[in-house]
């Protein structure tokens, strides 16, 4: 059989990319606000993945590339490569968070006390059918709380901390363009801590949630208990050049604090990313858990996890592979064909062996 090169040209390249545009149709800024408001969590992914918050931006990604979540990522992060940096904002404590929903596993009791929040935890899960048939699903309102909980909530870890449960880390003192920036500087190993944070907070979620959940299932030194979730607003505070500290608006983020008996303490894992993003703040917290000891090569070492959750070049690497190889597989059929060859010549050289057999005459 020949194998011959496929050849192609602008013009089907061309003709390539319009089929697909042609598939997603027209894009309005009313189909963005749409997918903005029907897809909250697929904008918050979006957002994370990129490290860009802009709902707006993450909601016309997602329209651009019909909602294909690798390239919707990849789109943002390309933009936000093209824009500025102003500023950078001042530091924002778990103290200081608008809390819409915290709640822990831990202690029944916590100070603040537990906030269920926006969740489907305990909801059934039915499809509602009825809409294909032209019902409308209505969500029943929500009745007012009678004792509002407190906008800020303390930190478990801090309370935990403060009563000798567990050793809080230390503050970091690096403050302004003095942070390491996992954008601008390579990752290397072992990790700044910054780096390893801001890696989890950017990791594909499905990757993370992969990783995370076979250390929960015994492949992590550590089984991890969530002392605190939360989903909440932060307000983004800056410092304009004149010396005034102003709120430049809020963004949604989520955070989670697991911890797991470690000798005669307790060991604490931490994560948190933009937008609101349960399962993988949880799992990313329990892979900074059991990074500490873990062994080469396994799930949770930190070299492993870092690199095989970043989504934009996982992806593209394994995408890569539909490109054309032509030079590199003939390459290899070459070398088949050649060893083919070279067994054959080798058994047409080798002596034949008479193996029929001796009769031997009776007397």
């Amino acid at each position: 059989m020949a194998y011959v090169a496929t050849r192609g040209g602008e013009r089907a390249i061309e003709q390539s990319e319009r089929l697909f545009r042609a598939e997603m149709g027209e894009i309005t800024a009313d189909r963005v606000a749409e997918m903005r408001k029907a897809l909250p969590y697929l904008v918050d992914r979006v957002m994370g993945e990129a490290s860009l918050y802009d709902e707006d931006l993450a909601a016309l990604a997602l329209a651009q590339t019909g909602g294909e979540l690798y390239e919707a990522v990849l789109l943002l992060r390309a933009w936000r490569t093209t824009q500025p940096r102003l500023t950078v904002a001042e530091p924002v404590t778990q103290e200081n968070l608008f809390t819409h929903r915290r709640i822990s596993a831990a202690f029944k009791d916590i100070p603040g006390g537990q906030v269920l929040g926006p969740t489907l935890d305990y909801a059934h899960r039915i499809l509602a059918t009825e809409v294909l048939s032209g019902e409308n699903f209505l969500p029943t309102p929500v009745e007012p709380a009678s004792r509002p909980s407190p906008a800020q909530q303390p930190s478990v870890a801090a309370w935990q901390a403060e009563n000798d449960l567990l050793t809080a880390p230390e503050p970091d003192t690096a403050s302004g363009n003095t942070i390491p920036d996992i954008t601008r500087e390579p990752l290397l190993f072992p990790a700044k801590r910054a780096h390893t944070l801001q890696s989890l907070a950017r990791a594909e979620t499905g990757g993370v949630l992969a990783l995370g959940y076979a250390a929960q299932r015994g492949y992590g030194q550590n089984h991890p208990t969530v002392n605190e979730l939360r989903l909440a607003e932060a307000d983004i505070r800056v410092r304009h050049p004149r010396g005034t500290e102003f709120s430049a608006g809020r963004v949604k983020v989520s955070q989670a604090e697991v911890v797991s008996k470690s000798g005669s303490d307790l060991g604490l894992g931490y994560a948190a990313t933009l937008g609101w993003n349960e399962v993988k703040v949880i799992a990313a917290a329990t892979l900074d858990l059991n990074a500490k000891g873990a062994p080469k090569g396994s799930a949770t070492e930190e070299e492993f996890f870092l690199y095989h959750t970043e989504g934009v070049e996982s992806s593209g690497f394994c995408i890569h592979f539909k490109l054309p190889h032509y030079v590199t597989f003939q390459s290899s059929l070459d070398a088949m064909h050649d060893a083919r060859a070279k067994k054959a010549a080798q058994a047409k050289r080798a002596p034949k062996t008479d193996i029929s057999p001796q009769v031997e005459s009776a007397e």
